[in-house]
């Protein structure tokens, strides 16, 4: 029986889970607003990566980060 190829589009594929998030889709999983997430990147280091002009996000860092506080530990 032949291995499933690493590149498959199965809805339970784990490379699909893993896949980098947008600005909207990131919004949209954590239920706040674009300026949200814009401020908690730079004022509360949420994790994200700079590809060119656009922001990228995994959602396991970003889940992590909110399980450890996330926005909530550097309010004033």
């Amino acid at each position: 029986m032949p291995n499933p190829s690493p590149t498959s589009t199965s809805d339970n594929s784990p490379l699909l889970e893993d896949r980098w998030l947008s600005i909207s889709e990131i919004c949209q999983y954590l239920g706040v607003s674009n300026d949200t997430v814009y401020k908690w990147i730079a004022n509360h280091a949420m994790p994200a990566h700079r590809l060119g002009r656009l922001w990228k996000f995994k959602r396991d860092e970003v889940d992590t980060w909110v399980k450890a506080g996330g926005p909530a530990e550097h309010r004033s």
